[in-house]
């Protein structure tokens, strides 16, 4: 894997909404971005880096951090400072590491604020009694 380091520097969080409020369909967004690309030696780049769940009226939390890419080195940088964009390869590497990093950490910091988990929650369907002769939904089962 290209991605040789990640850290969080900076946690950003609140809830907009008092505990007990109830509301119905959350929405909840997920957005990465890449805000600084720079070239730091032997193929490296450093890349740092925001990640969003915005809870549409309810809350938000940021987080915004660094990690170091190996491969593309100093041309990755300069391609992405002119134009902000980057191989399609490269942007799958990275924003999936971001995810896969900032998703968990999320989940922890909505618990703490009482917001919903940034993610979507298995849904649950077990039939009734009449129901059991119906043809399985083809998800996932659970006893």
């Amino acid at each position: 894997m290209p991605v040789k380091d990640f850290e969080l520097r900076s946690i950003d969080a609140e809830r907009f909404t008092e505990k007990g409020a109830k509301r119905k369909n959350i929405r909840v967004d997920h957005n990465s971005s890449v805000t600084k690309m720079n070239h730091i030696g032997k193929g490296i780049t450093e890349i740092n880096f925001r990640f969003t769940a915005s809870y549409a009226g309810m809350g938000r939390i940021e987080l915004e951090g660094r990690l170091e890419y190996e491969g593309g080195g100093n041309d990755l940088a300069k391609k992405w400072r002119k134009t902000n964009k980057m191989p399609n390869q490269v942007a799958n590497e990275i924003h999936s590491t971001i995810l896969s990093n900032c998703i968990p950490e999320s989940v922890m910091i909505a618990r703490d604020l009482h917001l919903p988990p940034p993610i979507p929650l298995p849904k649950v369907n077990i039939p009734q009694d009449g129901d059991s002769k119906k043809k399985p939904s083809g998800g996932m089962e659970v006893a």
